[in-house]
This record gives structure tokens, C-alpha cells and sequence, in this order.
């Protein structure tokens, strides 16, 4: 098997642990996060003044010679495609774009092709370094098919450990767009009623669940207090639209981030999305709340109307505070347009 050779010396005042102190000491070039040194260390491709160290918890002294054989990535077995990319920032280590409606992220049996990854893997092709031994673009995180906005992708495997380790501190800074039926009030008796949500200062809705897989829809996320996974979603209201208003352009925030978060807890607290084909955003708005025009364009609007309008995080390998904003679709905007003109 080909592989790299990476070496170089324990720096003053090492940690306590191998692991530790290879993952401080190694060449930032070398794109080596410490999870990947750990599998390196398992496979006995790390040496330490000429012994192979697989113990992640011995010692090591000031001074020491290390000499890291990294295989060379394998080729992704997903096909590069050349397919048109929104980039809004690019650098060596991750790439930020901004994903179109219809577009899935990640290859799936259902969805073999077409996705960013294929589009990603033609983009950066050699750029990628390789995340975890192979030649491939580092998810950690994803938005829907039929959700538009902001994604960033690690091209690197140090990258990728340092983005994933703040998605699970729940750190990333992510806003959504999305517009709802209703207009959410923390005076409405209604949802005062409704069990996990409640209102903070300005009016900002906060609904607190639990997220796992439906009972009976495998596709589908339900809300739940006695299992799943621990969820938190905060929305206020942009703009409110109708005579009466009757829906509202909302702006929600992500404290966690599960499959469907917004969509489910939106349709928990009474005002689900418009377009949603899965969670029931096809209600009727009368004519007369809304006008014929508004009405038409509620109506027609083909997919649950979600943007991941902004993105901020800490660049994993600069430590430099990154935050991205992306303006609405067409089609979005198209609908706002639609439901102001009667407003």
C-alpha cells in the first residue's frame, strides 16, 4: 500500500498522553485530526524513536521522534459530477456553499447521483486531502432535499473533526427562513396549551421536545417527551401577512439539530410550514384573508418554504469566527412578494 510519511519531534512540555501530544505536535500540512492518528495508532503505522506506539495513553518525553506512515487516500467509490455549485467561501480546509431547492446532499440508494458530494468531489478533486482515508468532502451536517441555503463541508480531515466537534457542542451559529401558517403569539390561549412550548422576552416562541422516528412512518420525525433524542427550536416572527394576518415569515434558530427539527416542531406548535408535503403544509387560506393572487401562490408553492439563511462557526484550523448569509430563493422570495401585495 502507497503511503505519505509525516515526521517530526514532541514539542516542549508534552500532555500526558501519546495521543494527546501527536495531535498537538503534528504538522498542521499533514491534515491529520486526532481521531485519524487514533486509527493510524491501531494499525501500527506510528512510531515513537523507532518503536511502533499503538498505547494512545502512554508517555512521552519532550524531544521524542515521530514518524507517522499515512496511507494515501482511496478514491471515493461516489463519481464526480460536474454539476453547477453556489460557493460562497472556499479555502484549503472547507468549502461553504449555497445548496438549491431539489438538491439532496449525500448519495443514497434512492438518490445514487445528482447529489453535492458527486458535485463536490468534481469542484475540489485534488483539493481534497482526505477525510478519514478517503478522497471525499467531509459532511457534518445536512439540510433537506427541498431545503435551500447553507451548508459547509470539510475538505480535509482536520477540518472535519474540528467542524463535527462543534455541531455536537451545538456551537454553530444556523438561522433558518421559513414561512408558516399563522402568525405564532405568546398571548394566543392556544399555544399557551401546547405541551413543550413557551415564550422568552420579544416574543420569541421556544418549543422544547423530544425527536425520534414516527411509530408507523419510518420517513417521518414525530414529537415525543418519554424518548428520542433532546430537541430545542426558537422562531420569531419577520413579518406577518393578510388582512388579518394569517401567515408569517419566521425566523428560527437551532439550539440542536435533528432530522426535520424545524419542520416537526413548527406543525407541533400549530404552524407548519407552507408547501411541507410531509407535515401537513397544505392547509387553504381564504381568498378574501389573503387575495386571489397570495391565495395562487400558497397554493402552488411545491416544497416546505425553508432557507438556511445564515451560518456562522469557528474556522477549525484558523480559529477564525466565519459567518456566511445567503438571500432568499426565487421561488421564496417570489411568495413573500405574492402574500405582501395584499398585506
Amino acid at each position: 500500500m502507497a503511503t505519505t510519511t509525516v515526521m517530526f519531534q514532541i514539542a516542549d512540555n508534552p500532555p500526558s498522553r501519546l495521543d494527546k501530544a501527536l495531535a498537538r505536535d503534528v504538522p498542521a500540512e499533514a491534515s491529520l485530526s486526532r481521531s485519524r492518528l487514533a486509527k493510524l495508532m491501531e494499525q501500527g503505522c506510528i512510531q515513537v524513536n523507532g518503536v511502533i506506539a499503538r498505547d494512545p495513553k502512554a508517555k512521552v518525553a519532550e524531544g521524542a521522534e515521530v514518524i507517522v506512515e499515512v496511507p494515501v487516500a482511496d478514491e471515493s467509490h461516489i463519481a464526480p459530477e460536474d454539476i453547477p455549485l453556489d460557493v460562497i467561501f472556499e479555502d484549503d480546509d472547507l468549502i461553504v456553499i449555497n445548496k438549491p431547492a431539489g438538491m439532496v446532499v449525500h448519495p443514497a440508494p434512492g438518490t445514487p447521483s445528482g447529489t453535492v458530494v458527486n458535485a463536490l468531489l468534481h469542484h475540489c478533486g485534488d483539493a481534497l486531502s482526505g477525510v478519514g482515508g478517503s478522497k471525499r468532502p467531509g459532511i457534518v451536517h445536512r439540510i433537506d432535499k427541498e431545503t435551500s441555503g447553507l451548508l459547509v463541508i470539510a475538505k480535509t480531515d482536520r477540518a472535519h473533526h474540528g467542524l463535527a466537534a462543534q455541531f455536537e457542542k451545538h456551537t454553530v451559529e444556523r438561522y433558518y427562513r421559513a414561512v408558516v401558517y399563522g402568525v405564532p403569539d405568546g398571548n394566543d390561549p392556544r399555544l399557551r396549551g401546547v405541551r413543550g412550548v413557551s415564550f422568552e422576552p420579544g416574543n420569541i416562541m421556544r418549543v422544547q421536545t423530544n425527536l425520534a422516528r414516527h411509530r408507523t412512518d419510518r420517513q417521518r420525525q414525530a414529537v415525543f417527551f418519554d424518548q428520542g433524542r433532546h430537541a430545542v427550536t426558537r422562531a420569531r416572527i419577520v413579518q406577518s401577512f393578510g388582512k388579518t394576518p394569517v401567515v408569517a415569515l419566521m425566523e428560527c434558530w437551532l439550539e440542536t439539530g435533528r432530522t426535520h427539527q424545524i419542520r416537526v416542531h413548527m406543525t407541533h406548535a400549530g404552524h407548519g410550514l407552507i408547501g411541507d408535503p410531509v407535515y401537513g403544509g397544505r392547509r387553504k387560506l381564504a381568498e378574501k384573508a389573503v387575495g386571489p393572487v397570495a391565495q395562487a401562490a400558497v397554493k402552488g408553492f411545491g416544497r416546505q418554504a425553508l432557507h438556511a439563511a445564515i451560518l456562522g462557526f469557528e474556522h477549525p484550523v484558523t480559529k477564525e469566527n466565519m459567518r456566511f448569509s445567503a438571500d432568499l430563493p426565487e421561488d421564496m422570495q417570489g411568495l413573500i412578494d405574492a402574500l405582501q401585495a395584499n398585506t
